[in-house]
């Protein structure tokens, strides 16, 4: 606009000078004409008023064209320039809708791209989880086809451990015992059933197992439960259709915290039973054979027992057990005129029906076939176990008290009588005994080599021989017999199919002796006369005839030890998801020893240390429930 108006004041000003000019200029002369012929008059020029008035009058009008031109110029630039801010606006606008779509152009892409990403991942998904339903459904139906165990409630329940087994046994010395090897009762050459030999057959160990497990926030609980049917009725029998009644094996109830302790309470295997890892049951390393009284040396029991089980981390393992206790029958000899073991002491009883504790008699008899001895206290049993690369082992203690009443003026006369009571008293003393295990893995965990034993007082009801615990002083107090059982073993992993396993074991009861008089009585008297034990006597009588036979009479030694050497076999025919079908073949070499005492070798006598030897061979034959 003001360029405009600077240019119109430049063309007024040229304007103005140039009319000054114009009017100033002198008037040219007149010509001169030759002509005569007069001309007509010039009419008079302008005045120089007139001319600038026409003048300014003529810039007048082109300033006001100017002007209003220069309006126009300034509106049209108004609007232009309005124009180019609106067109700078929509622009700005536009720049802004572009760099939204472009925004929105690259989220979309990114969209896109995830959608992709989502896509491709779906399809992998849907791939996977078409694969993993059909792997599930898979398992389902093999799962309903054959399920490794049964959900009840929330509880898993397994049959695994359960099995059924077709036995024979066969002694070179018979011993009238079904497939449980009666060890201290192997007879003698000279006594009656020394001279034959025995056959059986029998399905009684099958086993039934079922074991319940369910886990709460802190803890799993179990209980399990284990049967055969070894055990004997009144009237059980083999005569045409076999009625032994089924026999509790285990039955416990336990809670294992997943701090590491455990609790459990019920009928199991002794805690002074060797463990194969760790110290919670079911892990107990049981001898492998067929005969259901294991092997001499082997140091076991099964009983109601409540224990506290303490696990430092996977290696190191402490446990404590209270264990229902039971004295075995004190056994006492006498040497000397007039010389006899005590009578005025009581320990245990025959059962009572009421109180569902046998208390029959052995056949044609008054000796009770079981006594229940008066407990002072549970048996108490400490372990400490450790697992390591190069194998388990443990050491362990047992403390046991035993008790009777005492009546030390009971004479043969007034027994049973108020005077025989007079003075009456209860004597206690303490027992037990240390123990331990190593067990060895070599050849890259494929053979276990290893021994265990327990050294101790009153600790033969551990051993599987069940040499007596105590022996009778001569005021009618109780004493306990020093023992110990031991046994070496091989238990070899060849190959999946095959397992072979040997072992040699041994249980002791030492002598315990007490002079009376001229006499003696206790244990393992060396004076006990054994000139009779190698002659063979008439049978005896009893409820039928032939069924009596007798034990040699002037044998009077008692058990020394038990020794016996064992090697045998199991082979899995198959072992599967549907079981397992195995079968065994073991051959036993059993000494029964007793102490020394008098005697020559009358009528073939083996002498003074009188001995019995048993070959027994076993085979079994077993499917196991997976």
């Amino acid at each position: 606009m003001f360029r405009f108006k600077a240019a119109a004041a430049t063309v007024l000003a040229a304007s103005l000078l140039a009319s000054s000019g114009y009017g100033s200029e002198p008037a040219p002369p007149a010509k001169r004409h030759t002509t005569t012929t007069k001309k007509a008059k010039k009419p008079a020029p302008p005045r120089v008023e007139e001319q600038i008035n026409a003048l300014r009058q003529e810039l007048q009008t082109q300033i006001d064209s100017l002007k209003t031109t220069l309006s126009e110029k300034d509106a049209q630039l108004k609007q232009a320039q309005q124009a180019a801010a609106d067109a700078q606006a929509a622009a700005a606008q536009a720049q802004q809708t572009v760099s939204a779509q472009n925004q929105a152009v690259t989220e979309n892409a990114a969209a896109v791209a995830t959608l992709q990403s989502n896509v491709t991942d779906l399809k992998g998904n849907q791939l996977s989880l078409a694969t993993t339903v059909s792997d599930e459904t898979s398992k389902i139906k093999a799962t309903m086809a054959a399920p490794d165990s049964i959900h009840f409630k929330g509880i898993t329940l397994s049959p695994t451990g359960s099995f059924v087994e077709f036995a024979t046994v066969g002694r070179t010395r018979g011993t009238a015992s079904d497939i449980p090897t009666p060890f201290t009762a192997i007879p003698l050459t000279a006594a009656n059933a020394g001279q034959l030999s025995e056959f059986e057959m029998t399905g009684r160990q099958s086993r039934i197992a079922l074991n319940a497990e369910g886990k709460v926030s802190n803890a799993t609980i179990r209980g399990y439960y284990e049967a055969d049917w070894l055990g004997t009725g009144v009237t059980s029998n083999n005569n045409q259709s076999n009625s032994y009644v089924m026999r509790q094996r285990q039955i416990w109830a336990q809670a294992q915290l997943n701090n590491g302790w455990t609790f459990t309470g019920g009928q199991m295997w002794s805690l002074a039973t060797e463990y194969s890892k760790g110290l919670l049951n079911k892990n107990e390393a049981v001898p492998l054979t067929i005969d259901p009284n294991y092997q001499a040396g082997f140091v076991w029991t099964r009983n109601a027992d409540f224990r506290v089980v303490k696990s430092f981390s996977d290696r190191m393992w402490l446990g404590l057990s209270l264990e229902n206790a039971q004295t075995l029958a004190p056994s006492c000899q006498a040497v000397g005129t007039g010389i006899a073991c005590p009578t005025n002491y009581l320990y245990a009883a025959t059962g009572t029906g009421s109180g569902l504790y046998n208390g029959g008699d052995a056949a044609g008899g008054t000796s009770p076939l079981t006594t229940y001895a008066y407990n002072l206290a549970p048996d108490l049993i400490a372990k400490l176990a450790t697992d390591n690369s190069l194998g388990h082992f443990e050491v362990f203690g047992i403390a046991r008290f035993f008790r009777d009443r005492v009546y030390p003026h009971e004479t043969a006369a007034n027994a049973g009588t108020a005077a025989g009571a007079v003075g009456a008293y209860n004597d206690s003393t303490v027992g037990g005994g240390v123990g331990g295990s190593a067990r060895f893995r070599t050849f890259q965990k494929k053979i276990d080599i290893g021994v265990k034993g327990l050294w101790g007082d009153g600790v033969g009801r551990y051993g599987t021989t069940t040499l007596p615990d105590v022996t009778v002083r001569p005021n009618g107090s109780l004493t306990p017999l020093h023992q110990f059982s031991a046994m070496g073993f091989i238990e070899g992993y060849v190959t999946p199919r095959l397992q072979p396993y040997v072992y040699y074991g041994g249980e002791y009861a030492g002598r315990d002796i007490f002079t009376v008089g001229a006499g003696q009585i206790g244990y393992g008297l060396p004076g006990a006369n054994n000139s009779g034990c190698g002659v063979e006597v008439a049978p005896g009588t009893g409820v039928g005839t032939g069924t009596s036979p007798a034990t040699p009479g002037s044998c009077a030694g008692s058990n020394k030890d038990v020794q016996e050497g064992t090697a045998g076999w199991w082979y899995n025919f198959y072992a599967g998801p549907h079981g397992r079908l195995r079968q065994s073949f073991q051959y036993s070499w059993i000494e029964r020893n007793l102490w020394s005492g008098t005697g020559g070798l009358a009528a073939g006598s083996p002498g003074v240390s009188p001995k019995a030897i048993d070959n027994i061979f076993e085979t079994s034959f077993r499917y196991y429930l997976p």
